[in-house]
């Protein structure tokens, strides 16, 4: 199966920009084409991404009925164009889905996890509110059923047991001048985070950093130490659950342009000064990471 969320993200991204330019219907047939071929290239479920689209659009009026009258303190031209959207993705599901491929909570907690991501820090309890009535309403379809899965959801994953798939990453470090710059790229779940790749088999952690940094954004890097390692369960379309582990490096570069690989994960790269960096949206993982490749620069002569 493919990455459902990151086909929702996409469908997001075109409604807003389609909803912020008027909401024609043109814009958002261009929009949906663009964000495919530059956030989706490979994605194995264009269809769905189109489908989703389509029928948001051909049900707009009454979705947006809906959102008025579960939310009548909140005229829907006055709700975020974020929200509004994210909402018009989660009704889509929960009401005019197939249920047996996006069931009503995964729906509703899709769009929550979009408000998370996207929206503003009550986007998500306001989002939660909104479809949590709709649901009730319907007569919460869904509620008693119990996959196999579930069941087993209470028992601790056992990570031991889970496929390793290794990858080398890196922050890069660069001086211009007197100043200080460090090389970040954007995903296109709103995050400023750090390059990385795959290691091949026969590879080190370090050659795999080297080579893949050098294809995501076009650097030649020296490595200069490591900092840390990463580890996290993601869950693959083909082989289910598997363990990433990422081993992270300081590496240094000379400043120069950035020349982002085109892929499906990534919409961006720039080069930062320190005094940026606070500002930035990261992953909590990474903080730590900074922090301690800042302290390893300054005792530098």
């Amino acid at each position: 199966m493919a990455n459902r969320h990151l086909s929702r993200s996409i469908v997001l991204q075109t409604l807003f920009e389609w909803d912020f330019n008027g909401a024609k219907e043109t814009n958002l047939k261009d929009a949906l084409n663009r964000n495919l071929n530059e956030f989706g290239p490979g994605l194995e479920d264009d269809d769905f991404v189109i489908s989703l689209t389509e029928q948001i659009l051909e049900k707009r009026a009454v979705i947006d009925e809906i959102i008025s009258k579960a939310a009548p303190e909140w005229p829907i031209d006055k709700i975020s164009v974020v929200d509004r959207n994210i909402l018009r993705i989660g009704l889509s599901e929960l009401l005019f889905g197939d249920r047996s491929q996006v069931p009503p909570k995964v729906a509703i907690n899709e769009a929550i996890e979009l408000a998370k991501t996207f929206g503003g820090e009550n986007s998500g309890k306001f989002i939660n509110g909104v479809l949590g009535a709709v649901y009730k309403e319907i007569g919460e379809p869904g509620k008693e059923e119990k996959s196999k899965k579930k069941v087993k959801s209470d028992e601790p994953l056992d990570i031991t047991k889970l496929p390793v798939e290794k990858k080398g990453g890196a922050l890069v470090y660069a001086r211009k001048g007197k100043d200080l710059y460090f090389a970040f790229v954007h995903d296109v779940f709103g995050y400023w985070t750090l390059s990385k790749g795959g290691v091949e088999e026969g590879e080190t952690d370090e050659d795999a950093t080297i080579r893949e940094i050098k294809i995501e954004i076009g650097l030649d890097i020296k490595i200069k130490t490591k900092l840390g390692e990463n580890e996290y369960v993601a869950n693959h379309p083909e082989k289910g659950k598997i363990l990433k582990k990422v081993t992270y490096f300081l590496a240094e570069s000379d400043y120069r342009e950035l020349i982002l690989e085109s892929s499906g994960g990534l919409d961006s790269a720039r080069w930062f000064s320190l005094a940026e960096i606070p500002e930035l949206k990261i992953y909590n993982d990474i903080v730590p990471l900074i922090s301690k490749a800042v302290e390893i620069i300054s005792k530098e002569k």
